[in-house]
C-alpha cells in the first residue's frame, strides 16, 4: 500500500470532515492498495491532549558536575585526561558533557543537578 496525497484541514477535499471533526482533524490522506485496486481515504484525529514535558537533553558544551569518589582512581584519571576540573567546595569534577556522553562517567552526574539544571534552562 502506498501513500498518496496528504491534505491539511481547510484544503480542498477536507470541508465535510472539518465540519464533522473540527479542530481534532489533523490530516486527510489518500492511500492506494494496488493489490486490491482500491483507494482509501484516512484521517488523523487528536483524541487526547494533556500536558507534556520534553525529555531533558544535555548539550555537548554544557559543563556538568561529575561525582567520583576518591576510591575510583581510574575514573579520576579519565576526568583529568579529558581536562576536567576538580571543584573542592562542591566535591565534584566539572567537565563538558560532550566529552563524557556515552561513557560510564555520564552515569556519575548527580540526579539533583539534572533536575535543577533542567528547571533553570527553560
Amino acid at each position: 500500500m502506498r501513500s498518496g496525497l496528504t491534505l491539511k484541514p481547510g484544503q480542498k477535499g477536507t470541508k465535510e470532515l472539518l465540519e464533522k471533526y473540527g479542530t481534532a482533524l489533523l490530516y486527510v490522506r489518500y492511500r492506494y492498495d494496488e493489490v486490491r485496486g482500491v483507494r482509501l481515504k484516512t484521517i488523523e484525529l487528536v483524541i487526547e491532549e494533556k500536558q507534556w514535558q520534553p525529555p531533558f537533553r544535555w548539550r555537548d558544551g554544557d559543563i556538568v558536575p561529575v561525582a567520583v569518589s576518591y576510591a575510583e582512581r581510574n575514573l579520576r584519571e579519565k576526568l583529568k585526561a579529558l581536562g576536567g576540573r576538580w571543584e573542592p567546595e562542591d566535591k565534584h569534577w566539572r567537565v563538558p558533557y560532550g566529552l563524557i556522553r556515552g561513557t560510564e562517567l555520564e552515569d556519575k552526574i548527580p540526579a539533583d543537578f539534572m533536575v535543577n539544571h533542567h528547571r533553570n534552562r527553560r
